[in-house]
């Protein structure tokens, strides 16, 4: 392996990147992880150097005065990640204009269908109506959304403010051999060639484009963000008065782990200095699995719901040069991700919510699981349009009742165009259901019910639902 003052493939990525017009801060931010990665760095976080993290306050046991909370609300800005495709669902445009809804409640019958897109801002002018806020919303695009997201927004001509972008662009970066660490070539598909930085490109992203100093020049001085395909992490004017009070340059949303919670980011206290630390899966030793898994030892998993000080980054980020010192994901795959022969790579990334180690005072606050709602499967898309949720006029969701959990036939649900075939008459009634398994090829009619642990299993072939037809336990019946 070469050392860092002849590192061939860390001077051909560079060039890479900048023949490509990537920021120079993002260059910066690839040559500081692709050192650590040539070092040896692998950013795990073994069971030994942690401990678990406890005594959490609850959003639900705030107190904050309305005045402060709209004043508060009034230096804030909504930042929302939006740079994914959706394409582990079939999609090749970006995932938040999926249909969501198949009408606005509160626009009468002639009302269209609502994209995730539509409801985060009508969630915003919602926000804007009840406090005054001016609630900036600047959307964090990738080169492959932008353009459709953009036009999305043009017919919402009253949601930009005076003197701030809508959007600012996700960097990108070269994928790497994982033989030598050179940059991949793929003549087949160069799109194949490159890979988002992961979405802790937040901070370099927001610096980079200028769109931190434009927000701290209009005087703005919060962030709340999230991702786009979570419609729970509406605008909160008592989170944000609580963040203001709390004097803390960073928080984060963490929610109570479940068993279905096993798997993914959590947060954790690191032994050495006691920050709080953000544990990735891809960041947890294959020994340490199983106490990672643990929800009675670690309680809480990341909801990637975050706040944060504009001035505290702004002083971090002028600490650092421009760069953000986060934790590396090294996260290896195929360059092709649909053709596992394909030559290995790795891909340099890491994650917003790390930055929770970076700021000196970060804390953490519970929310209840309405605040985390994301849709990356089908399955969950299914919850979120049934009748178990009602959209208020806040364009919030709320949940009539708990979320049953949803399992569909992966080889005929999994894409949006198999899913939308196989609900073409309606979306059924879930509000009775403990779960739905569903195996095999089945379509479902207008006004279906599902009850109980209702399961359908592969009838060989077709199968439909009829019209107004239960399911249930024993499958169909009328």
């Amino acid at each position: 392996m070469s050392s860092p003052t002849d590192a061939p493939g860390l001077e051909q990525s560079q060039q890479r990147m900048r023949d490509a017009g990537v920021a120079t801060a993002a260059v910066d931010v690839f040559t500081r992880f692709y050192r650590l990665l040539e070092s040896g760095e692998t950013g795990m976080i073994p069971e030994a150097d942690v401990e678990p993290l406890t005594d959490v306050a609850h959003r639900d046991a705030i107190d904050v005065p309305a005045d402060d909370a709209r004043t508060a609300l009034e230096r804030t800005a909504i930042i929302k990640l939006n740079g994914g495709l959706g394409t582990s669902m079939g999609m090749d445009r970006a995932k938040s204009l999926l249909t969501v809804r198949d009408a606005d409640p509160h626009q009468g019958t002639e009302a269209g269908p609502l994209t995730f897109l539509d409801v985060i801002v009508a969630q915003v002018r919602a926000a804007r109506r009840a406090t005054g806020a001016t609630l900036p919303l600047l959307l964090m695009n990738s080169f492959r959304t932008r353009a459709d997201t953009l036009a999305a927004l043009a017919p919402h001509d009253d949601l930009p403010v005076e003197g701030l972008p809508l959007d600012f662009l996700q960097n990108r970066e070269p994928k790497l051999l994982a033989t030598d660490l050179t940059p991949v070539d793929w003549p087949a598909d160069p799109e194949l060639e490159w890979c988002p930085p992961g979405h802790g490109d937040l901070y370099t992203a927001l610096h980079a484009s200028g769109a931190l100093r434009a927000l701290l020049d209009a005087g703005y001085r919060y962030a709340s963000v999230s991702n786009s395909d979570n419609l729970g992490a509406a605008p909160d004017a008592a989170m944000a008065g609580w963040f203001a009070a709390s004097g803390a340059p960073f928080a984060a949303e963490v929610a109570r782990r479940t068993p279905a919670d096993r798997k993914g980011g959590h947060l954790v206290v690191r032994r050495s200095d006691g920050r709080i630390v953000l544990r990735e899966t891809a960041q947890t030793p294959d020994a340490d699995a199983d106490a990672a898994a643990d929800i009675s030892r670690h309680r809480y998993f990341n909801t990637n719901n975050l706040w944060f000080d504009l001035e505290a980054l702004a002083g971090e980020l002028e600490r650092t040069g421009g760069v953000l010192e986060l934790p590396l994901i090294r996260n290896t795959k195929t360059v092709d991700p649909t053709d596992p022969s394909s030559p290995e790579v790795i891909q340099i990334e890491s994650a917003m919510g790390a930055a929770v180690e970076v700021f000196d005072g970060a804390v953490a606050i519970e929310v209840g699981r309405d605040r985390f709602l994301p849709v990356k499967t089908t399955n969950d898309l299914l919850v979120l349009r049934s009748d178990v949720y009602d959209l208020d006029d806040a364009y919030r969701f709320v949940a009539r009742t708990d979320a049953p959990l949803v399992d569909l036939d992966t080889a005929h649900y999994k894409t949006i165009a198999g899913f939308d075939a196989r609900f073409d008459d309606g979306t059924p009634s879930l509000r009775g259901a403990r779960s739905l398994t569903v195996r095999g090829d089945w379509s479902f009619g207008g006004g279906v019910t599902v009850v109980d642990d209702a399961r359908l299993d592969d009838a060989g072939g077709a199968s439909r639902v009829p019209d107004g037809a239960v399911v249930g336990p024993d499958g169909v019946s009328d």
